[in-house]
């Protein structure tokens, strides 16, 4: 007799208890199982308002008697105050379970004010349609008031997708058509060791971290803001070639005197969820940069108040207490901002596919697309169409729930 042949195999059950949570419930039932020497092949638990969703999958000793234990679990569940749904594994569907295990793994996260049945039906449909399945969703965001109050609320559910896409193309045009039809941001990550350890963070400044485009407010002063205005918004579109542009404003500004940046810095807004967003990454130990076709001035004015790292921008030259309408050496364009990227990434003695870079115009199109998570952030319809991922429902400190932060991470 062929001793390999006869040899015997546990029995795999899958025990489903939900009933009332508290604490005390799975150390009684997994104390049970140790009795029998079973074995915990996969757990997995939620309480969702004080009501408990446990699956534990087991392996009974061939030497035990399975059906007594599934009894004698079903019992214990019900002097517990749970229902208990024990289930039988075949041996063929614990192989294809195992087999499933290498298949590609995303993160879909749902970003919006109030997350509503209709978002999220859109949602979980458009992934069934691409043959995808969903192991987990999470609840990121916190609880939100029962009274609603006049104060911005957030709220974030997180996906944990197994498979691939069955049209790649498709499933990117279908992210951003939910997006803009259902006032909601969606960011499709796939879900390696990059993502969870991104460690550089480079923003744009004007538009991004500031509310305001600096150079229009240093037109104003000159009388010249309409015009100027007119130019930037073209060059944030992509419409006009961005080194041109830049001189031409700046040229429009010679005169002005150096007393107005201070002025100008003090009524300068920050974005919503600037200050959150900044605060939580330095305590996480992220290191940030100012990638900014702006102007050194205003991005050391953030560096100082928001406690950056690194400012990298255009340095206007003053002669004499005045701007002389030209700016000194190389141009902050989107070359030079996605090189500036890559020597972070070098500098930090990081793979860039650990960076983040976060933008609104057309010049940030090229550091978005180097970096590992590349973020247009109420971008113009030109870098909403290209990037990868967008935030345009919430502020900026939305990000952090692509880091896959909660809210009750945050200090």
């Amino acid at each position: 007799m062929n001793q390999d042949t006869e040899k015997s195999t546990a029995t795999l059950v899958l025990f489903r208890f939900t009933g009332d949570d508290r604490p005390g419930l799975t150390a009684a039932l997994s104390e049970h199982l140790a009795s029998f020497d079973c074995m915990i092949i996969d757990v997995n638990q939620a309480v969702i308002h004080e009501s408990l969703l446990l699956g534990l999958l087991v392996a009974i000793p061939s030497d035990q008697d399975a059906v007594a234990i599934v009894r004698e679990m079903h019992h214990l569940g019900h002097s517990l105050g749970l229902s208990c749904k024990p289930k039988w594994i075949e041996d063929h569907d614990y192989d294809d379970w195992v087999h499933r295990q290498g298949k590609s793994r995303f993160i879909l996260t749902l970003l919006s004010r109030a997350v509503t049945a209709q978002q999220f039906c859109a949602v979980s449909r458009m992934l069934a349609d691409q043959g995808l399945n969903i192991d987990v969703i999470t609840r990121l965001s916190g609880r939100p008031p029962r009274v609603a109050t006049s104060e911005l609320t957030r709220a974030c559910v997180e996906f944990s997708i197994r498979g691939e896409p069955r049209d790649p193309i498709q499933l990117k045009a279908s992210l951003l058509d939910l997006s803009s039809q259902l006032d909601l941001d969606l960011a499709w990550q796939r879900d390696d060791a990059f993502r969870r350890n991104r460690r550089v963070v480079a923003l744009d400044m004007d538009s991004t971290l500031l509310q305001a485009e600096v150079i229009d407010e240093l037109a104003k002063e000159a009388g010249v803001g309409e015009e100027v205005s007119l130019i930037t918004e073209a060059a944030m579109r992509g419409e006009i070639d961005f080194d041109e542009s830049l001189r031409k404003r700046v040229k429009s500004l010679a005169g002005l005197p150096e007393s107005v940046l201070p002025k100008i810095a003090a009524r300068l807004e920050l974005t919503e969820g600037a200050e959150l967003l900044l605060s939580s990454l330095r305590r996480f130990g992220y290191r940030t940069a100012i990638l900014s076709g702006g102007f050194t001035y205003f991005g050391n004015y953030l560096k100082q108040r928001l406690a950056i790292d690194h400012v990298y921008a255009n340095e206007l030259e003053i002669i004499d207490g005045k701007l002389t309408g030209h700016v000194i050496g190389p141009i902050v364009n989107a070359q030079r901002k996605a090189a500036l990227l890559d020597q972070l990434a070098l500098n930090e003695g990081i793979d860039r596919k650990q960076t983040i870079a976060i933008g609104d115009g057309a010049n940030d199109l090229p550091m978005l697309a180097r970096a590992g998570l590349g973020i247009a952030f109420h971008a113009k319809p030109v870098v909403r169409q290209s990037a990868e991922h967008q935030v345009s429902t919430m502020g900026l400190d939305a990000v952090l729930y692509l880091l896959g932060v909660r809210d009750r991470d945050l200090v």
